[in-house]
């Protein structure tokens, strides 16, 4: 699997080109891609990265990648990360690696988003194999874990008994809904709750999806609506 992995990732490295602001997604796969980043930096490529996680950022100085904030740059030209599901249509759930606002805030503000994953992220309908994420401040979070089960799921607030504490001081709460059959819907519902800062429903913003498969890599093209 973590062949695949590199695989997607390495090939999502080719859309990169010099002079380039990267957006440096978080979790498994990009940690590959990161990597081969390094590598470009290494050979003499004039790169920047914006790191979506403390994680991110530190593999990313001990590879010598130049970083910058989001606030200091004019745009992300390209993003490259990850995914816990992907559907036909390129919508996504992420977030099981704790960095899905920061991470949705990139790919909002990038001109291309690429997503790497290996072929067992494919599903048919989101929600089907992994639970989706929703970040949530700690004030009143059982509130709001509330209100996120009246939309039709059982949300689990992560690390329980010690919470889980994502980078921007936050709560995550994994929510297992059998199916998502709407998930530009459900994404406005769950954004709309008091205490919700953001989900792990990414959707219209991933430009291609590289897929590492037992045969190769795939590469599909969002389709246009």
């Amino acid at each position: 699997m973590s062949e695949k992995k590199r695989a997607a990732a390495v090939k999502a490295v080719e859309w990169i080109r010099d002079g380039m602001v990267l957006g440096l997604g978080t979790g498994s796969t990009a940690y590959y891609a990161i990597e081969a980043i390094g590598k470009l930096v290494k050979e003499g490529h004039n790169l920047v990265g914006v790191p979506t996680s403390k994680n991110t950022e530190n593999l990313a100085k001990e590879l010598g990648i130049p970083l910058a904030s989001l606030e200091s740059v004019d745009r992300i030209d390209l993003t490259i990360d990850g995914a816990d599901e992907v559907d036909p249509r390129l919508r996504l759930i992420k977030g099981m690696g704790g960095a899905l606002l920061r991470e949705k805030i990139a790919a909002s503000v990038s001109r291309q988003e690429i997503i790497a994953v290996d072929d067992s992220k494919l599903v048919d309908v989101l929600g089907t194999k992994s639970p989706l994420p929703v970040e949530v401040v700690p004030f009143g979070h059982k509130r709001a874990k509330d209100a996120i089960e009246r939309l039709g799921c059982k949300a689990q607030l992560r690390g329980e008994k010690s919470p889980f504490i994502t980078d921007s001081g936050n709560y995550i709460y994994d929510c297992g809904f059998v199916r998502i059959e709407n998930p530009e819907d459900l994404e406005k519902r769950l954004n709309l709750i008091p205490g919700v800062v953001e989900n792990g429903l990414f959707i219209g913003l991933a430009t291609r999806v590289v897929i590492g498969t037992e045969k190769g890599v795939v590469v599909r093209e969002r389709p246009q609506d």
